[in-house]
């Protein structure tokens, strides 16, 4: 679950981390409100406006701006609320706005210039252990600068069975070359913020840039936090941050259903159980020169009503030109699930529109097969791997 930039450093916050204080307006009334309530708690005069979507690249987009006084906070604010802000990291729609950070200045200036670093943790697939991945060149696309110069990319991996140790955090502030109060804020902020990252049931925080201001404090500026949806139970706090309005609208629906549902960019739906057998079903399209269109997991339960709901939720895309259904009986029997098809088709049949090819091994499958040919409907039966796939490719011709 991705958290808008505001809520990550509310949790940040609550582990000691520091970060940019800012305040959170709908409307151009509230920033201005913000802004006064911003200047009197922390002197600032200058105030930052960040639009909030989950998308990276605001400022590309012109979704960041800086406001150098009250009259420029309701100008800008009104200019970023509503709009439809297009980054590196949107669609070619974009996103629409519906709030904004109204944040303190903290590049102000004292006796040093401040300086801008890279910090993230997230886990390491490869080796199993969270890793804290830094780099000097803050406020840039990490892509870019591992491209370009990947000596400047470090890296620290964590051991779990004892946790980030002193030396580590030290090892970072050392390697971002900082030095005296800096170097031992660095030290601190890295600690907390492993512990903010293990603590929080996240699988990844991404903080670019940290700042270190001009008077040695080290702060970050932004926050990119995911936290583990398998982990919500645990943390309903946290379940209660997710803004549904940045979400795939499809997702949200079949996760209301009871769905294990992910939009893809293709043009053949999948209906299958169990996520094996769903990878495994994308790769079959694939080679029968298709592209899937979703992954789409029905469970064990793959009843009339279920199956019903997984062909409506396949068809809202309109980028879907036939339908596999991929269903190994174990739990649930070969003949339940094609007379589950049978039904769900008569009752939705005025909307289906695309070939729907249906593959039923395990329990009763010869039984599901004959249900299927004899139901009168236009559903192509397989029973074999490669006869489904030669099934796509002929409906795709």
């Amino acid at each position: 679950m991705n958290l808008h930039e505001y809520q990550g450093k509310e949790i940040l916050a609550s582990f000691g981390v520091g970060v940019q204080r800012g305040k959170l307006a709908t409307s151009p009334e509230e920033a201005v409100e913000a802004a006064k309530q911003l200047t009197e708690e922390t002197g600032t005069g200058w105030h930052v406006i960040k639009a909030q979507v989950h998308a990276g690249g605001r400022g590309k987009g012109g979704g960041v701006k800086l406001a150098k006084n009250l009259k420029e906070v309701e100008s800008i604010s009104d200019q970023i609320i509503g709009m439809n802000l297009i980054t590196p990291q949107t669609s070619a729609e974009g996103k629409t706005v519906h709030q904004v950070i109204v944040a303190e200045d903290v590049y102000y200036p004292g006796d040093s210039e401040p300086s801008e670093f890279y910090v993230s943790v997230l886990l390491n697939r490869a080796s199993g252990k969270n890793m804290i991945m830094y780099s000097t060149e803050g406020g840039m696309d990490i892509e870019e600068v591992a491209e370009k110069t990947p000596h400047l990319i470090f890296t620290e991996e964590v051991d779990p069975s004892i946790g980030l140790t002193a030396f580590q955090a030290r090892n970072v502030a050392f390697n971002l070359g900082l030095t005296g109060t800096a170097y031992k804020g660095m030290v601190k902020f890295i600690s907390n913020l492993y512990k903010a990252y293990v603590e929080s049931d996240s699988s990844l925080f991404e903080i670019n840039p940290v700042l270190k201001t001009s008077d040695d404090k080290i702060i970050a500026v932004d926050a990119k936090v995911t936290i583990d949806d398998n982990a919500l139970y645990r943390r309903p706090n946290y379940a209660l941050m997710r803004d549904e309005r940045e979400e795939n609208p499809i997702e949200v629906e079949a996760k209301a259903l009871g769905l294990n549902y992910v939009d893809l960019d293709g043009n053949v739906g999948c209906m299958v159980n169990g996520a094996g057998l769903a990878m495994a079903t994308m790769d079959l399209i694939k080679m029968a020169g298709g592209e899937p269109a979703n992954f789409l997991d029905v469970g064990g339960t793959a009843d009339a009503k279920r199956v019903e709901e997984a062909f409506r939720i396949i068809l809202r895309d309109e980028n879907v030109k036939a339908i596999l259904v991929n269903i190994f009986g174990g739990i649930v029997r070969c003949d339940r699930v094609a007379n589950g098809i049978v039904e769900a088709y008569k009752n939705m049949a005025d909307q289906i529109n695309v070939p729907i090819i249906v593959r039923l091994q395990g329990t009763n499958a010869e039984i599901a097969k004959e249900i299927i040919d004899n139901s009168g409907l236009e559903v192509h039966s397989a029973v074999q791997f490669k006869e489904a796939a030669d099934k796509v490719k002929e409906v795709l011709a």
